[in-house]
């Protein structure tokens, strides 16, 4: 922790359900009354969200994700998701220069706002390291000489999810966020650790991670927390990588009661990727379901990533997907209209042009 370059000031507050009903209300004449759906409770957030996953490592790069951050904050769009190891922690610092910004010229308030972010790959500092060597004294400079974590506790070459490094990793967030607290914090892509750990050594990890994330809920650094998957919550029960939702329930309900503070899973829910729709990959008590229908009857919120699968469903639709969702004038449209018809809080869209946000945020036209 004293490595980490702390900013004089963090931005106080964090979402409520009344300063995002109050964005919501202003911008109601320019969304459909369902554009703005529940999580964690009473908290609603707009049903696209701001994914900023790709890009370069550069200063422009990063001119452009804050710039169009700012101006969804302006069209209506409160759920701004990231994570610290993208682009090498650049993602965070964006979307943290967006909010503080946009919070300090007085047109949105830190309470009408949703920061999500995610932890577990080992992050890089602004660019990679050149050579095998570097990566190698990186690692033991920022985390394995201060004790933040062990080799041993890697799996995966990047992978990491031990109490002490979550709990370096929330804070290193928060002061590339320049947030006091952050809404929503996902253990990111747990079901890599699956790839190395025996399923009870695994189950003991999750558990071990959940008690510091509710400590951390506790101490007031993160609102709440959730699992950003990708392959996990999508396979058969069978496979060696599955995660039970409903065990992961179990866990959180063993750790903190009926007040537990795990809310929300994020997975890939597109035109192409349908798992959590129409497979059973989900046991809840004894019945075999679908992810989406697990979420409901647990009492989980499911955020959709991959809505666009990186561009590639964002032109060369089939007639079908047309008649399904007619009205809208580009496939990009389309195919996030076909998973904000599901039920899931929103659906991710990476964006970094004002062009991408406008049409990704253009409602349907009537014929």
């Amino acid at each position: 922790m004293a490595r980490l370059k702390v900013m004089e000031t963090l931005l106080e507050g964090r979402a409520t359900p009344e300063g995002t009903r109050r964005f919501q209300k202003r911008f109601a004449r320019n969304q459909s009354d369902h554009f703005y759906r529940p999580i964690s409770g009473d908290t609603v957030v707009s049903s696209l969200g701001l994914g900023t996953y790709l890009g370069d490592c550069d200063d422009s790069e990063d001119a452009r994700y804050t710039s169009t951050a700012s101006a969804a904050l302006e069209r209506g769009v409160n759920l701004l998701d990231t994570a610290i190891n993208y682009r090498c922690q650049r993602s965070e610092r964006a979307i943290g220069r967006a909010v503080r910004a946009s919070v300090a010229s007085g047109e949105i308030r830190r309470e009408e706002i949703f920061v999500c972010t995610k932890g577990g790959y080992i992050p890089l500092d602004r660019t990679p390291p050149a050579t095998k060597e570097g990566y190698r004294g990186f690692l033991d400079s920022e985390y394995y000489g201060p004790g933040v974590m062990q080799p041993s506790d890697v799996v995966s070459g990047g992978h990491c999810l031990t109490p002490g490094y979550l709990d370096d990793q929330i804070d290193r967030s928060r002061q590339n966020l320049g947030l006091a607290v952050i809404d929503l914090y996902y253990l990111h892509n747990p079901e890599q650790q699956l790839d190395v750990l025996p399923r009870a050594k695994f189950l003991t990890v999750m558990r071990d991670a959940f008690s510091t994330l509710e400590s951390q809920v506790s101490r007031g650094a993160i609102d709440g927390y959730g699992c950003a998957t990708w392959n996990g919550l999508r396979v058969s029960p069978e496979s060696r990588n599955h995660l039970s939702l409903e065990e992961l329930v179990r866990i959180a309900r063993e750790i903190a009661g009926d007040d537990h503070h795990f809310r929300v899973v994020q997975l890939p829910i597109n035109l192409a990727m349908t798992e959590a729709v129409r497979l059973p990959t989900q046991c809840v008590e004894k019945d075999r379901v679908p992810l989406l229908e697990a979420a409901g009857r647990l009492g989980i919120s499911v955020v959709g990533s991959a809505t666009l699968m990186q561009s590639q469903l964002a032109r060369a639709l089939p007639q079908q997907v047309h008649s399904a969702f007619p009205g809208f004038e580009s496939d990009a449209r389309r195919a996030i209209a076909f998973s904000q018809s599901l039920p899931v809080v929103a659906a991710l869209v990476g964006m970094k042009t004002l062009a991408h946000l406008e049409e990704n945020l253009a409602s349907e036209s009537i014929n």
